[in-house]
């Protein structure tokens, strides 16, 4: 079957087994498309994974081959996440699931850019689902990073009608932005980037360029009394960006953290012992978290209608370098009809 590989610092077409299930539980999906995450992105730019590795996890398809306890069966067009927690260890006990052993040893086989994949039984039960008569295969393949984003918010623990500050309106900022809408937040966003300010716009968000610093802390302020805003969420690695949450956090606030910053920069001590600030970190949803993504999907709370831009799985190292210079806002690697 065709595959994109990630070799020798590129991404190369190429020809490799087709899985199959071998007497396993699950199933065999054959993939109409796979969305390119931030995160294919980083291993891809640091060089973090092996030659002939199949990145991509944002999977949409239809499966072809099952043998399993659940209701899934051939002919079902389907979406699934790529990692189940185990649920019993300590990090699941205290809901940190995404540092699980198990959560980080599961995965698709062999991964999304590929033309088949072998999804597990434990997949089929815990993060599949049908896709909805009302999405598009493009739409719905936002239902991982929007699960990731419905984590981050869960772990803020905010009040209703909190003042949000989204840093960073890319696609990951735009579903952001969104779901803390849904999760009924006062929002705010910002970013360098005019085009991305006005799709965040048009759905409802107050975006605003952050070109002035300066401008920026001074327009917070008068927003909030003053005060700052309750709480950062930084979907931007710009280094730059951390500066900014400190000068627009009011104290007592709390900065999440949703991004890698490439220098490493940490933040200021003494700002948050001060001014008891709190900063967090969230990195991959629970499956309750992935159901919750689904339903914002399906029920139109969460709008992501058109942002994507389609590439051929021929194309993939052209969506890489593409998303890399900012010349399209959210690549799909379109895979099979």
């Amino acid at each position: 079957m065709k595959a994109a590989i990630f070799k020798n610092h590129k991404i190369e077409i190429t020809e490799i087994e087709k899985p199959s299930l071998d007497n396993k539980k699950g199933a065999i999906v054959k993939l109409s498309g796979c969305g390119l995450c931030g995160s294919d992105i980083v291993k891809y730019r640091e060089n973090l994974v092996k030659d002939g590795t199949v990145l991509g996890h944002e999977i949409v398809g239809e499966i072809v081959e099952i043998d399993s306890e659940t209701n899934f069966k051939i002919g079902d067009r389907i979406v699934s996440s790529h990692h189940i927690p185990c649920f019993e260890c300590v990090y699941c006990q205290n809901k940190n699931y995404s540092m699980c052993k198990h959560f980080k040893e599961t995965n698709i086989f062999p991964g999304g850019f590929a033309e088949y994949i072998y999804l597990s039984e434990e997949h089929l039960k815990n993060v599949a689902h049908l896709i909805p008569n009302n999405l598009t295969d493009m739409e719905i393949a936002f239902y991982e990073p929007l699960g990731c984003c419905v984590r981050a918010i869960k772990r803020c623990e905010l009040k209703e009608n909190s003042k949000v500050i989204v840093i960073g309106l890319g696609s990951i900022g735009f579903i952001m932005a969104q779901g803390l809408k849904a999760f009924g937040m006062d929002v705010y966003g910002c970013d360098l980037i005019e085009d991305r300010i006005t799709l965040a716009k048009n759905v409802g968000i107050k975006a605003f360029s952050s070109n002035d610093t300066q401008q920026t802390v001074d327009f917070i302020k008068s927003e909030t009394n003053d005060l700052g805003a309750d709480a950062i969420f930084m979907t931007s690695g710009a280094d730059a960006t951390i500066d900014l949450a400190l000068k627009t956090v009011r104290s007592g606030g709390k900065i999440l953290i949703f991004a890698s910053t490439p220098k490493n920069f940490g933040y200021a001590n003494n700002e948050i012992y001060y001014r008891e600030l709190t900063v967090l970190g969230s990195y991959s949803p629970s499956p309750k978290d992935l159901e919750d993504s689904y339903n914002l999907l399906k029920d139109g709370k969460v709008n992501v209608h058109g942002i994507s831009t389609i590439f051929n799985i021929n194309d993939t190292q052209k969506a890489f370098d593409d998303t890399i210079s900012n010349k399209v806002y959210k690549a799909y690697i379109k895979i099979s009809e």
